[in-house]
């Protein structure tokens, strides 16, 4: 079961939704690297159920524990080892699941695929997994703005049918962390919010789409054919729960343009770096990052568990109705944002690595 990703900065999740923990292994990270432990924590803050009226009831306090590779606040080049502690479980919500699937869930593909599957919560598949990326991401966020000046931020820009104006030069932590629904357009911020509301009463869900920006990216990240940055990018974002679409730079909308108004053209610049008038690519050609701004979008589904009664099947294939139970989010985007910048964060740092390794100089 694939529970590792990235080459020279590598992580291993582990842990199930209602198990006895969350974590992370985080193998790669430099030595003497300082870190900033409460940001960590914050991300988490940032990423744990029960935040706000539009997220899951359920009450976790999500506080990490280092077991391992750092003395102090500085990383030793070990494998740096952080779990966090399962308080609020409540396995008996899933009993259903034992005698019908869920729609659009992951309960039928892994029991068809592995004949057993953690029943409480959706095990591997829940959300909760994302734990030990956020943290690790975190660490990855620490070690591209001390390395780069690199700064990571995501947002909402569309929750259901409503979509924000966000100005790329402009949009900051602070704007991003100002609303529940975590969207710098603060007067949409309030149409987002009561949309989820309204959809939650109904016992329904919606999705949305995270856009998320890259200041100060290292030039030449990423590699020609296989490694492309945004083909690496796409796997970490679309390896997410409840993701369904990815886009970088113009992406789709790319399609309408003729070449003469999407390529980018360069500038010239007094010490010789790279400039484009335009960011069409979203800062990366040729699978290479160029120094502009990364953009990219990630589409993601309405939360699949509903409290609305549907039609499905039992584990034998007969025909019935269920209305699940359990805690859930009427919309998984405002928790998705540090998970968006994490597996961003993560890729990033990887491809830092790999790039020091392969030139000469660092």
């Amino acid at each position: 079961m694939g529970s590792t990703f990235g080459h020279l900065f590598r992580v291993t999740t582990f842990g199930e939704s209602h198990g006895g923990a969350i974590g992370v292994i985080l193998d790669g990270c430099p030595p003497r690297l300082e870190l900033d432990l409460e940001q960590i924590q914050n991300e988490l803050d940032r990423r744990k159920p029960g935040q706000s009226k539009i997220t899951t009831p359920r009450k976790e306090s999500d506080k990490v524990e280092f077991l391992s590779g750092v003395l102090g606040c500085k990383t030793l080049g070990t494998p740096i080892a952080l779990v966090v502690k399962n308080r609020d479980q409540r396995p008996t919500d899933y009993k259903e699941m034992e005698r019908a699937f869920r729609p659009s869930h992951a309960d039928a593909t892994y029991q068809a695929k592995y004949g057993i599957q953690a029943l409480s919560g959706g095990g591997r598949s829940s959300a909760r997994e994302t734990i030990g990326r956020v943290a690790a991401g975190a660490i990855a966020k620490q070690l591209l703005f001390k390395t780069n000046q690199t700064e990571i931020l995501a947002w909402v820009k569309r929750i259901h049918d409503i979509e924000a104006n966000v100005n790329l030069n402009q949009v900051s932590m602070e704007a991003i962390e100002s609303n529940i629904v975590r969207c710098p357009d603060q007067e949409v911020s309030k149409s987002m919010v009561k949309r989820i509301e309204d959809i939650s009463r109904e016992g329904d869900s919606c999705g949305g789409v995270i856009e998320c920006l890259v200041r100060n990216p290292p030039i030449g990240l990423g590699m020609p054919v296989f490694d492309k940055l945004e083909a690496d990018l796409a796997k970490a974002l679309m390896s997410l729960p409840a993701t369904k679409g990815f886009e970088v730079g113009s992406g789709f909308s790319g399609t309408t343009m003729k070449g003469s108004e999407h390529n980018d053209a360069f500038v010239p610049t007094k010490d010789g770096t790279l400039k484009t008038a335009t960011n069409n690519s979203g800062g990366i050609q040729g699978g290479i990052s160029n120094g502009e701004p990364i953009v990219l979008r990630v589409a993601f589904k309405p939360t699949a568990t509903i409290r609305k009664e549907q039609k499905t099947i039992t584990s034998e294939g007969k025909s019935t109705t269920l209305a699940a139970k359990g805690r859930h989010d009427p919309c998984v985007l405002p928790r998705a944002v540090p998970m968006v910048e994490a597996m961003v964060a993560l890729v990033l740092a990887d491809h830092l690595l790999r790039q020091k390794a392969q030139c000469s100089t660092f």
